[in-house]
């Protein structure tokens, strides 16, 4: 599997506008990555983690471009924070949780509806979603709502409580029985955020519910292994590819 900062085709990348057609919302912004040629590609949402469509978010767009899909990053924050890029620094960790506590569960599903009309606008003919970290969580919550293809869930954490607003009035994971889609869920062993007892709820729900699934524990792995471990990553950008590309 190539490097998350290789392109096998030439892509072209920009920053969009997506109407959320909710009265008391800003119009959300976005990056956008396909490929650069004539052709109908199917679309990826990539949700962000808490720290913004950042460079890091940005390069798993653009690995998905290469790989011949439109991969469109939403600014989740874009009505508290739009924006905004935090370092990844204990700084930048401690305003996104501020930011994570104010952002609602309606209000990510009316994001995510908004930009599944915005790819299926462009000619996409079906949709997938990888979440990174509160991205997960996102990625997992859209799989409860939208008919989504496939969804791939980065160490998404926070589903099995309801200490986020992402995650009330129900936690997140008491929906999975209305997942429709095939779901990944990748999460290393040593997660700091997703303890062990949290990771076997999540694949058992999974299993009890029929979800069409593979859930994937990297031994000797923590949090945020996608942009750490090289080796890691490849493996699971391998599960990723293989998820999105069947139809």
């Amino acid at each position: 599997m190539t490097s998350v900062s290789a392109r096998p085709v030439p892509i072209r990348t920009e920053h969009v506008t997506v109407p959320v057609g909710v009265d008391d919302s800003a119009p959300m912004g976005g990056y956008l990555a396909r490929p650069d040629s004539a052709g109908v590609f199917p679309a990826v949402l990539v949700a962000m983690e808490l720290f913004g469509v950042d460079s890091h978010v940005r390069d798993v767009c653009d690995h998905l471009a290469g790989l011949g899909f439109v991969a469109l990053a939403p600014d989740f924050h874009h009505r508290t924070d739009p924006g905004v890029e935090l370092p990844r620094e204990q700084a930048g960790r401690d305003r996104g949780f501020e930011l994570l506590q104010l952002l609602t569960r309606d209000q990510v599903l009316a994001d995510v509806g908004a930009s599944i009309d915005f790819v299926y606008s462009l000619g996409s003919p079906r949709v997938g979603m990888v979440g990174l970290s509160m991205g997960g969580h996102i990625a997992y919550l859209a799989a409860t709502e939208f008919d989504l293809d496939a969804v791939a869930v980065f160490y998404g954490g926070w589903l099995t409580g309801s200490e986020i607003p992402l995650s009330r009035p129900e936690p997140t994971l008491s929906r999975t029985g209305r997942i429709t889609g095939r779901l990944l869920y990748l999460v290393g062993a040593d997660d700091h955020v997703i303890s062990t007892a949290e990771q076997q709820a999540i694949a058992s729900a999974l299993k009890e519910s029929g979800v069409r699934h593979e859930f994937v524990t990297y031994p000797d792995r923590g949090h945020g292994f996608l942009g750490t471990d090289p080796d890691t990553a490849d493996d699971a950008w391998s599960r990723v590819h293989a998820l999105l590309a069947t139809e």
